[in-house]
């Protein structure tokens, strides 16, 4: 198959607005035309005949989704529901998960905080303990990261809640290695897998984690709303979405196929998602935007005389970089930027870390190394 030429030259596929720079694939994605106009065909099918769709179109096009999304991601299509984003399936895990006084629960000093939100919520309503493992920054080994976890973990541990790819900081963690080093000791895995699908290559089977979770708006490009849970099948008996409804007690799919009406084409737009991912170049154009990424970071730390966060295999078609801005990394200092950052149209998230000022960037299929030199003027005329 031909590469196809990226860049400006694939920006009509998207209605972005292009006055803005584009840099911040990562935080909610953006579908493209072709996907938006998929999601109207299945949002007018629905309104045609409700009654029809919900009972007979809709089971069978999700499994028929499921199956396509199963061989994208590597695990079987019986494993793996439809969640509306990664965080409501972190939701679903932990809120079915037995524990009790004294019990831990170990995230990691870079969880995505929506996460950490809910795992704080649920030890402290069973009087259990959030604990962390404290992931090394910038530029951590992965050696150094599975070190970090292992010696975090104790005999009370119950669950690892572990990002693939963290989120402020844009590291893709030794997934593999870190569900090995768990399960050695006892401890089950839920893997926020929120940037995986179209990020990195994905093989669930090989991961062996206990639970994974991913989002399809974000690299995949599909509506806002898709997300998946993939289970384990020996975890999957206990396991139950936050919404009780009809399917209760009646088996995994069962239960979150059905959790009260509500609008299914996100889902149901995921294999017009793959497709297009796939035109652009699949595996291809996953690398080209690792490359693009890597190549920008370089960029923005040579023109602002900064440092990088990740580097080698912990990078990705994500990269942060120290801003050089002077005094602390309150709050109240990354808000400043960031208003200003997005008054000049810019849009890359700003987050403070290890006492540092860390903007993260993003390189997809629409981006070229134009848009971060762009970038860079802007960053030099606010700091």
């Amino acid at each position: 198959m031909t590469t196809p030429i990226l860049g400006k030259a694939v920006r009509h596929e998207w209605e972005l607005d292009w006055d803005w720079l584009h840099v911040n694939h990562g935080s909610f994605g953006a579908a493209p035309r072709v996907v938006l106009a998929e999601q109207q065909y299945w949002r007018l099918r629905m309104e045609a005949a409700p009654s029809w769709f919900m009972h007979h179109t809709l089971p069978e096009v999700l499994q028929t989704t499921l199956e396509q999304l199963g061989t994208f991601i590597g695990a079987d299509a019986k494993d793996i529901v439809f969640v509306e984003n990664a965080t409501a399936g972190c939701n679903g895990v932990l809120r079915s998960l037995r524990i009790s006084s004294g019990d831990e629960v170990l995230v990691l000093t870079h969880c995505y905080r929506a996460v950490r939100n809910a795992v704080r919520y649920v030890t402290e309503r069973a009087r259990a303990q959030m604990t962390e493992a404290v992931v090394p920054f910038p530029r951590p080994k992965p050696a150094e990261v599975v070190a970090c976890i292992s010696a975090a973990l104790t005999p009370r541990t119950r669950l690892a809640v572990i990002d693939h790819i963290t989120s402020p900081s844009a590291l893709v963690l030794p997934i593999n290695d870190i569900v090995s080093v768990c399960h050695s000791a006892g401890v089950p895995v839920l893997v926020d897998g929120a940037h995986g699908p179209g990020q990195v290559s994905l093989d669930l089977r090989a991961i062996g984690a206990d639970w994974y979770v991913g989002n399809c708006h974000k690299w995949l490009c599909a509506p806002k709303g898709s997300g998946f849970l993939w289970a384990a099948p020996e975890q999957q008996a206990d396991l139950h979405p936050v919404i009780i409804s009809h399917g209760f007690g009646k088996g995994f799919r069962a239960e979150f196929d059905w959790t009260g009406t509500g609008d299914r084409s996100p889902f149901l737009c995921v294999v017009a998602a793959i497709d297009f991912y796939r035109r652009l170049g699949g595996r291809t154009l996953m690398a080209r935007n690792a490359a693009l990424a890597v190549e920008a970071t370089s960029l923005l730390c040579q023109r602002l005389d900064t440092e990088p966060g990740s580097e080698g295999s912990m990078a990705a078609a994500m990269g942060v970089v120290r801003v050089p801005v002077g005094g602390h990394a309150s709050l109240d200092r990354v808000t400043e930027l960031r208003d200003r950052l997005l008054s000049a149209r810019a849009d890359a998230p700003l987050h403070a870390i290890n006492g540092g000022i860390w903007m993260r960037i993003s390189a997809h299929a629409y981006n070229e190394i134009a848009d971060y030199e762009r970038l860079a003027e802007i960053i030099r005329a606010i700091c």
